[in-house]
């Protein structure tokens, strides 16, 4: 806990109370119904906790320019009872942090303050049918129409479509251009031509929606063009999944955590021949091993995120994603182990455990998946190598100059 603040600490305790008092009790009936928890949004709401993220400046109660470790401190603990909930809250980052990145002033003082005051809802609109990891290969397009945009296609997966009124879109507006291509843009649920299509049918976090996103000549005005200007597009959604990927591991963090809790309060009700499970050593040395994982995907995050927090640029690509990958795996793995130690009980829907590993496996894949993650650490590395003279590994030290010579 040492990376965390008293300011971080105090957000966590109240997202605690909040994942006890509101969220755990109704999980089951929201992933059931598939249906978005209103109530719930309200309890998250009332509780302060859309605004931990942003600045006190722009309505919110973070107390610097970036505050991500409250928002992964409370993506931990809603997690922990819920992973649906967990990026229901988280995806207002996600959708936020572009005007964070890259808005002008007024379209920050225009939106972050609702957003913290949890009065509007917002969502990311990156991804496409042909354009998942290749964020490069967006098709839907922005078209300049006098001092207006005109915005013409679809896209998929949006995470909150439906239930979010302002949505951060990301469209080809110079298809000649390779470093220039792509603008971002903010869309409100009530401009003309905007409407949701398919809603996906999802094996896990259920109560939260995903859709495609249909625009069909959508027009948006200069204002609404993110940061002003256009063929930044793709600095600002880059720069973005930097800030997010930490709160994805927080929310696969925190499932891991939830399912660790109850397996092991499981394992010392269970009796078989005669005695608890838990008193078995394989089934420690399985209790063990999630829990050390558990923990080191933790300090991971908390590290990620403070690199953002102190604005750390050297180091925030190469962490995020590590903690991404390491704590999403983690989640996998975790769950997957606490469904075991539940025996056939844990493969039942009765039991609340068959949800965290549902639950789990969409962090491996959103928000960069961990085949690109791996890569972007193996990027990272290779450049800082280069960039440092090193003696040749297979060289004894003291005999170096007498090999260079």
């Amino acid at each position: 806990m040492t990376q965390l603040t008293e300011e971080n600490l105090h957000w966590k305790a109240r997202a605690r109370a909040v994942a006890e008092e509101v969220v755990r009790p109704l999980s089951k009936k929201y992933d059931e119904a598939q249906e978005y928890p209103w109530e719930i949004k309200e309890a998250i709401q009332e509780a302060g906790l859309f605004s931990v993220w942003i600045p006190e400046k722009y309505g919110g109660a973070g107390k610097n320019d970036w505050n991500l470790r409250n928002l992964c401190v409370v993506v931990e603990e809603l997690s922990r009872a819920c992973g649906g909930v967990g990026v229901l809250f988280a995806v207002n980052s996600l959708g936020s942090f572009p005007i964070l990145v890259g808005g002008t002033e007024e379209q920050k003082q225009r939106y972050l303050p609702q957003i913290a005051a949890g009065e509007k809802l917002i969502a990311f609109c990156l991804s496409e049918k042909n354009a998942g990891s290749d964020a490069q290969g967006l098709r839907l397009r922005g078209v300049a129409d006098g001092d207006d945009w005109r915005i013409h296609g679809e896209k998929k997966w949006t995470t909150n479509g439906g239930a979010a009124d302002l949505y951060t879109v990301f469209a080809v507006t110079d298809p000649d251009s390779k470093s220039r291509r792509i603008s971002a843009f903010i869309v409100e649920k009530e401009d003309p031509g905007f409407s949701i299509g398919k809603v996906e049918d999802k094996m896990g976090i259920r109560c939260v929606p995903v859709v495609e996103a249909v625009f069909d000549g959508v027009k948006v005005g200069t204002d609404r063009l993110l940061g002003g200007r256009a063929g930044y597009g793709f600095r600002h959604a880059m720069g973005t999944l930097d800030l997010a990927r930490p709160g994805v591991a927080a929310q696969a963090m925190g499932l891991a955590q939830g399912a660790l809790e109850l397996a092991t309060r499981y394992t010392m009700k269970r009796e078989q021949f005669g005695k608890p499970v838990s008193a078995f050593q394989m089934v420690q040395q399985i209790l063990a091993n999630m829990s050390m994982k558990t923990e080191a995907a933790r300090q991971l995050i908390y590290a990620a995120a403070a690199a953002v927090d102190h604005q750390d640029h050297e180091s925030i690509n190469k962490l995020s994603a590590i903690a991404k990958c390491f704590s999403t795996d983690v989640a996998m793995e975790v769950t997957t182990d606490a469904v075991q130690l539940f025996g056939g009980y844990g493969y039942m829907k009765d039991y609340p455990i068959e949800k965290y590993m549902r639950d789990a496996k969409i962090t491996q894949i959103y928000e960069g998946t961990n085949q690109i993650q791996r890569i972007v650490i193996a990027r990272n590395l290779l450049k800082e190598a280069a960039e440092y003279e090193f003696l040749d590994p297979y060289i004894p030290t003291e005999v170096q100059d007498v090999y260079e010579g």
